[in-house]
């Protein structure tokens, strides 16, 4: 069994939208041969609670629009450091990159087949790591100022 092609396009959808709204590493799988709960996931994070927070707001916003669907349950909402929407046909995680890397999501799929994604979606791709390397250098430039 495959995602079936309405989820593939909330998938598409939900990615775009993540990606208008600067989600780093977005990525989905299709796991329909895995669970029988729903067709796919989707993966995208933020370095703080304000973006993600945000990212998901414009996924729930678009999906509606655009498609007419609603989650039937969201979760995370009061700490915003990983907020999951459930649309029955795919379930779209969107985290924190510190719970991100923390939790592995993507070892957990990796045996599942990865689904394409927009362009914009796909080119989010390593941003995570390009935005700590930054944050790295800053604080290190911010330590090593001068003392006297």
């Amino acid at each position: 069994m495959t995602a079936t092609d309405r989820s593939i396009e909330l998938i598409h959808t939900a990615a775009q939208a993540a990606a208008d709204k600067l989600a780093h590493d977005i990525i989905a799988y299709d796991v329909s041969d895995v669970l029988s709960i729903t067709d796919a996931f989707l993966l995208a994070s933020a370095p703080n609670d304000r973006q993600v927070k945000s990212i998901v707001d414009e996924i729930e916003e678009r999906l509606q629009k655009e498609l007419g669907a609603k989650p039937v349950r969201r979760e995370g909402d009061r700490d915003a450091r990983w907020i999951l929407l459930d649309y029955v046909d795919i379930v779209v995680h969107v985290q924190h990159s510190e719970e991100r890397v923390f939790y592995a999501l993507e070892r957990l799929w990796k045996d599942c087949p990865e689904l394409d994604l927009p362009e914009d979606a796909k080119a989010t791709r390593g941003k995570a790591a390009e935005h700590a390397k930054l944050q790295a250098a800053e604080e290190s430039a911010d330590l090593g100022g001068d003392w006297r």
